[in-house]
């Protein structure tokens, strides 16, 4: 089995490993902060390992520009980068085309850019699966839930079976409240 990886931010890292963490072909999700050839400052991300026949690049980009505000330049853009973060001048060039393609999708221009990789930094280990940890929180109950609702809804075919469950009885404990 062959491992690719790539670097995905635009909101929380919390959120973003929570989306990830929950879709077939994901191996692993780092969650920290990343930079990149082409900025000085880091920026919360996700590292994404996945197997890329289970998944594709083009799917976890479109996840990704599906579950975070990719077309709102807002005040936070500095800690919350909406970018593809690439490994190689191959996925940097597929990453834009890609970009492109699903630009039709989006009323609004996409922020999103495609930056090459240059460092990461793992979140302390207390914040590493956030969502795993805590989904009591009302952090998870406001932010996350709903990604994963929206996740479930809009890709179900990429939704790991058991998160399926688990996201449903989440939705149905959040809507009895």
């Amino acid at each position: 089995m062959k491992i690719n990886r790539i670097g995905l931010g635009g909101g929380c890292h919390w959120c973003t490993e929570a989306v990830f963490q929950n879709l077939n072909g994901v191996v692993r999700v780092e969650q920290g902060l990343i930079s990149a050839s082409a900025a000085v400052e880091y920026s919360e991300a996700v590292l994404v390992h996945f197997d890329p026949e289970k998944i594709t690049a083009k799917d976890l980009i479109e996840v990704h520009l599906h579950t975070h505000k990719c077309t709102s330049n807002h005040s936070m853009r500095t800690k919350y980068r909406s970018a593809v973060y690439s490994f190689s001048l191959k996925q940097q060039m597929e990453s834009e085309q890609i970009l492109g393609l699903l630009q039709k999708e989006f009323e609004d221009k996409l922020i999103t850019r495609v930056y090459g990789f240059k460092d990461f930094k793992l979140s302390p280990e207390p914040y590493q699966n956030y969502y795993r940890k805590n989904r009591g929180k009302p952090f998870c109950k406001t932010y996350i839930d709903p990604k994963l609702q929206f996740l479930l809804r809009r890709f179900p075919k990429h939704v790991l079976e058991s998160a399926q469950t688990l996201i449903k009885s989440r939705e149905e404990q959040n809507t009895k409240k």
